[in-house]
């Protein structure tokens, strides 16, 4: 049987197709690594067009850039559609190129590019956008910086207005002590040759013993500049409805380190039995971890000798309940019976006083006293009926002017 022989003459032979697909690939790759000109979109990824077989499409143009006046070589339109198969898996190629001998033609349904939607085609790769300038890392999101990035504001966000102006009406006060007048104590480091005082009463309570009820109080004060002060220091207690014992100094206390001064002045004993005067002098300032320190020796009449130890501390539970433990040691050189001292290391006293403050310059306060006598100054006491160790309760008020 015959078949009819097919004219050469229409239908070209392969070869003229391989020619003409060797001629449109350069053209199709200088096309898509050509910049695009501005005010139109970037260069379409036909790669990440779902259902497309870029296998199959040899032989056609890709559309012109916008503006351009070249005319595409072949209209897509003219495409008829074929029955879909299977879409074969795409080979790994350098972003941007296609492998246009291996396109098939059947697997594209018809298709205007002229009338395109790009914006509307998943999976379409449009090009990044042109990148916002940097912001600084202080830009908090949602805040409105649009008049210096050129972007539009967020909307229910605003800057608020920079800090200034005077002080609020309860703002702390210039020396710290929260909301009560300034004292003329900050004037002590501003103006060094200002003479300026205190008064202080550090204790003055009620206690309740072993050997009875009685009294009891601790003053101290100054008054003079950063370099000298003339300072005042008593104390002394009253029991059985008499003053048992008391002592006044006067001392004069001149600066020798930040925080520390030498003391020299006078003492005078008084109360129960012989009153006695000494010369004294030591040492008083403040040690490191914030201890207050006091170290006094004394020189009296027919050689008698003493010294004074004293550490006492201040432990913030907050900035009104404080704890004040505090150590005094006491020591003679010589026994003076008339007075119940003896020789040595007489007596030592440990307190621990807590107290609240309603005000800074008003503190009542509660606490317990240990006292413990040794040597011949235990003796003494035996022989008067009191304790060698006694257990005191306290309760009383600090003040200061």
């Amino acid at each position: 049987m015959n078949m009819p022989r097919r004219d050469s003459s229409i239908v070209p032979p392969r070869s003229a197709w391989l020619a003409a697909l060797l001629l449109v690939l350069p053209l199709a790759t200088v096309a898509q690594s050509a910049p695009a000109p501005a005010g139109s979109s970037a260069p379409m990824d036909m790669g990440a067009m779902p259902g497309m077989d870029h296998a199959g499409m040899h032989g056609m143009a890709m559309p012109a850039a916008t503006g351009s006046t070249e005319k595409p070589a072949m209209k897509s339109s003219a495409m008829k559609p074929q029955k879909p198969h299977a879409p074969a898996a795409p080979a790994s190629s350098p972003a941007g190129t296609h492998d246009m001998g291996a396109m098939d033609h059947g697997s594209m349904p018809e298709m205007d590019h002229g009338a395109m939607d790009h914006g509307a085609m998943p999976g379409m790769d449009h090009g990044a956008p042109p990148a916002a300038p940097a912001t600084s890392g202080h830009d908090m999101p949602g805040m409105s910086h649009g008049a210096a990035h050129g972007t539009e504001a967020m909307p229910g966000m605003s800057m608020g207005p920079m800090q200034g102006g005077r002080a609020p009406a309860d703002a702390r006060s210039g020396d710290y002590s929260d909301g009560i007048a300034a004292t003329p104590a900050y004037r002590l480091h501003e103006h060094g040759s200002t003479p300026v005082g205190m008064l202080l009463v550090d204790q003055l309570e009620a206690f309740h013993g072993r050997d009875g009820n009685g009294q009891s109080w601790e003053v101290g004060g100054w008054y003079g500049s950063d370099m000298n002060k003339l300072w005042l220091r008593s104390e002394g207690e009253r029991r059985r409805g008499r003053l048992q014992d008391g002592e006044v100094e006067v001392l004069w206390n001149h600066a020798v380190a930040p925080f520390w001064g030498t003391q020299l002045g006078v003492r005078h004993d008084f109360g129960t039995g012989p009153q006695r005067e000494w010369a004294a002098f030591g040492v008083q300032g403040l040690a490191p971890y914030w201890f207050e320190l006091e170290a006094t020796a004394y020189v009296g009449s027919s050689g008698r000798t003493a010294a004074r130890l004293r550490a006492d501390y201040e432990l913030l539970f907050t900035q009104r309940l404080i704890l004040q433990p505090e150590l005094e040691l006491n020591l003679h050189g010589k026994s003076d019976p008339a007075r119940g001292i003896g020789s040595g290391l007489t007596d030592a006293k440990l307190g621990l006083r807590l107290r609240y403050e309603i005000r800074r310059e008003f503190a009542p306060y509660i606490g317990v006293v240990w006292t413990r006598r040794f040597g011949s100054t235990a003796d003494f006491a035996r022989d008067e009926h009191q304790a060698v160790f006694d257990r005191q309760w306290v309760a009383g008020v600090r003040l200061w002017f």
